[in-house]
């Protein structure tokens, strides 16, 4: 996991939101449908494509959709404070 990719993916508002929603919600994996993304299809597809390349989330298709999970171990391990960081800066918001 490497920090610039990290934080250029949590550069863009609506994925530090994403990531923000995942660290409030329990463990496990979440249908992509269920995050409040109002931009085109074509864009969510990017936004989650960025997350997953960063290492930030896990993704994977579920029948007819696809479901999300926070790599919350793997971030804890490589980067320690930075899912503390995104719930106080999201707080704050």
């Amino acid at each position: 996991m490497d920090l610039v990719t990290v934080l250029a993916a949590l550069a863009d508002p609506m994925r530090l939101g994403v990531v923000a929603e995942l660290v409030r919600r329990p463990d496990g994996e979440h249908p992509c449908s269920s995050f409040d993304l109002p931009v085109a299809k074509s864009t969510r597809t990017h936004h989650w494509r960025v997350l997953r390349e960063s290492g930030l989330i896990t993704q994977r298709q579920l029948g007819n959709g696809s479901v999300v999970e926070l790599r919350r171990s793997a971030i804890e391990r490589e980067l320690p404070a930075l899912i503390d960081l995104v719930a106080a800066r999201q707080h704050d918001a």
